[in-house]
């Protein structure tokens, strides 16, 4: 059965809803609560596959969206309908946009609308920071994201502290991207320390850059997405790119480059000192990491959590939190980092 068919058989399912329970009537008015117009055109994207997206708001509001022909009529109370209608029109601009409408995006905008957020909503019109090799741009999605662009746009050094599935790296390296293509520096520069997340993994076989490579393959398959693996590797033979291993950065002095020291709570205080102060002139650095998830023994203090201590304030520098509300993965990512958090909120008082 076709889209349209679906669609139509919907808009016949709650018509009869609408029509024929005295129930319903009793709470609901047969008159919309609100109208939002819609062009024919938009109304597939906007509804998502077999109308997932018009079910998740309903669901979420406790109100009823019928498509109708040019408009979305919303039946319920007056405060959850005009949820709904914000809701709708800004998923609509998305649209307009000429952006696909992803599952992360209603959600997003969702948990905006029900916070009553319109800034954090507003993040989903945000401009692309760059368009990748396959015409997808990248954008920060949520206001926490937006918030680190700007950061990275006015500060030379930003650390960016959140939880998993924030985006953390993979915007920094869009910006780097960004930032080497406008011309604004010459080369970018990656780096991570190499520590094993909570397992020993003994001897690796192969030369250095073998052994090495495991712990830097992430930042390889962000720009992999990022740029295309054949323009990618002909960065890295040109030396325009260089993805290094933390221990490699002493005693150089980098210029007129982007720097990326990602999971950077695997640091020690004075490893993180040692690469904020490789940056020479024309250079900026993002500093990334998860305080949350360090892998160092629980007696060693973590290198970023150190840097923004002691750096927070100095002109220059701008520290960004993201938090679970800016996490961009799959839902149930968040739903896992919030349960996380409060097992360990409601642990501490005991400790």
């Amino acid at each position: 059965m076709s889209r349209h068919c679906c669609i139509s058989g919907r808009e016949w399912r709650l018509k009869e809803e609408y029509s024929t329970s005295t129930e319903q009537t009793a709470t609901e008015s047969q008159t919309p609560a609100v109208v939002v117009p819609y062009a024919a055109t938009e109304l597939q994207a906007l509804v998502g596959t077999h109308d997932q997206n018009l079910r998740l708001m309903e669901d979420a509001l406790e109100v009823k969206i019928v498509p109708r022909e040019d408009q979305l009529q919303i039946y319920g109370r007056p405060k959850p309908a005009q949820a709904a209608e914000q809701l709708l029109s800004r998923l609509l601009a998305i649209i307009r946009q000429g952006r696909g409408l992803t599952d992360s995006d209603v959600r997003y905008a969702l948990d905006a609308v029900k916070r009553e957020a319109g800034q954090e909503a507003e993040a989903l019109l945000s401009e692309p920071i760059i368009i990748t090799h396959r015409g997808k741009p990248i954008r920060p999605r949520t206001a926490g994201q937006v918030e680190y662009v700007r950061a990275v746009e006015r500060c030379d050094i930003v650390f960016c502290i959140g939880p998993a599935g924030t985006g953390k790296t993979y915007l920094a390296m869009a910006m780097a991207v960004s930032a080497m293509r406008e011309g604004e520096v010459s080369r970018i520069v990656l780096t991570r320390p190499l520590v094993e997340a909570g397992e020993e993994l003994g001897f690796l076989p192969g030369d250095i850059m073998d052994k090495v490579d495991p712990y830097l393959r992430p930042l390889h398959d962000a720009l992999h997405d990022i740029m295309g693996a054949d323009r990618f590797h002909r960065h890295l033979t040109r030396g325009t790119i260089e993805v290094v291993p933390l221990a490699y950065m002493r005693g150089r002095t980098i210029n007129d480059a982007f720097i990326v020291l990602d999971e950077a709570q695997n640091t020690r205080p004075m490893q993180t000192k040692m690469a904020l102060t490789r940056l020479g002139l024309g250079s900026r650095m993002i500093v990334t990491g998860d305080i949350t998830q360090t892998d160092l023994p629980a007696s060693t203090p973590s290198g970023i959590v150190n840097a923004v201590r002691i750096l927070e304030g100095v002109p220059g520098i701008c520290v960004c939190r993201l938090t679970a509300n800016d996490i961009v993965r799959h839902s149930l990512v968040q739903r896992i980092v919030s349960a996380y958090d409060e097992a360990e909120n409601q642990s501490s008082p005991a400790e």
